[in-house]
């Protein structure tokens, strides 16, 4: 989990069809189903999740709000000249916060937030918008679209610092990580910089006790999502009979959330036109959050085409921020 954790509102109609294929397409797959992650964060969803950052089993947001707190000025001295900052997944903005303050004590900035919801664009511009020096423009659109948008609004001279927070960089499976800094690059110029939150590797039984927790606030979040298909897709999933769990895959060092059927059992969708037979024990996978190594986050940005230049770990809970320069590479990149 490290989707931002702003309230939006249901999908709208115009969403409505992407949101039942989505669906359709995650429950027919043929050996595991699933279900995107971003459909955990409707308003409820993300009161829940804001509660799940609160837990004591659950560091990852604390540690990544550290590390902005502490460093923020030497993120601003690492970037110097004419810089505009954009941000993929906001949020609320909270954590950018002292960044954002960290750049505008030397001069107005331009700061873009990237969000698929007007409603968490809107909580962002009217948290932030007390910071002097600082205009937000914020940007209605997937990820790279919005990076795209807001890279052609640049003045000459000027760099792109990319903040990609929260560790939501986990939730892409391999090898689509790497894959979507590799996009990143593509759309930025030599000298531009990104700065990546990575939750780092840590004992499996502190994981699963975050992803499971002993209060069920985050059992709860996860069967949301199929209280969310009820009410907006016209389903009929009882809730009582699928159980949340979380395991650790070693093989890709991710932990993943999963729904599990507590029996057979046949569930209607009326709005995605399907119907979906469930054995007793079959799954949803929700939800992949990887775990990285240092080494790996080497390794993996240094292949998209970027060079870290300063690196920031949190030890109370291991966790890194790190300030990625696009470098040029062979394959042509500007």
């Amino acid at each position: 989990m490290s989707i931002s954790s702003v309230a939006v509102p249901p999908v709208s109609l115009g969403h409505e069809a992407e949101f039942a294929e989505d669906v359709r397409a995650g429950l027919t797959k043929p050996i595991q189903k699933e279900l995107p992650s971003k459909y955990l964060y409707d308003a409820l969803g993300s009161k829940l999740f804001e509660a799940i950052c609160e837990l004591p089993e659950y560091g990852l947001t604390r540690a990544d709000e550290r590390l902005l707190q502490t460093h923020s000025s030497e993120i601003a001295r690492e970037v110097p000249g004419d810089v505009m900052i954009c941000e993929l997944g906001s949020g609320s903005g909270r954590k950018t916060r002292s960044v954002l303050q960290a750049f505008a004590s030397r001069g107005r900035i331009n700061y873009f937030p990237i969000e698929i919801s007007a409603s968490a664009l809107a909580v962002c511009q009217r948290e932030l918008s007390d910071i002097e020096f600082v205009g937000i423009v914020g940007l209605e659109r997937e990820y790279l679209d919005g990076l795209r948008e807001a890279s052609a609004r640049r003045r000459p001279g000027q760099k792109i610092l990319v903040l990609f927070l929260g560790s939501t960089i986990g939730n892409f499976s391999h090898p689509y990580d790497a894959a979507f800094l590799r996009d990143i690059r593509a759309i930025l110029r030599a000298g531009d910089f990104l700065l990546l939150a990575t939750d780092l590797d840590k004992p499996m039984h502190q994981l699963i006790d975050a992803y499971d927790d002993s209060l069920g606030v985050t059992a709860a979040f996860d069967l949301n999502l199929l209280a969310r298909i009820n009410r907006e897709l016209d389903a009929d999933f009882v809730l009582q009979q699928f159980a949340h769990s979380a395991k650790f895959n070693r093989s890709t060092s991710s932990i993943e959330m999963h729904l599990r059927s507590k029996q057979r059992q046949t569930v209607t969708i009326r709005k995605a036109e399907l119907t979906v037979d469930f054995d007793a024990g079959e799954t949803i996978w929700t939800e992949n959050s990887h775990k990285y190594s240092l080494a790996e986050v080497s390794a993996m940005t240094a292949a998209a085409g970027f060079q870290i230049d300063a690196q920031w770990v949190d030890r109370e809970w291991p966790f890194a921020e790190s300030l990625l320069r696009a470098v040029s590479t062979p394959d042509g990149m500007p």
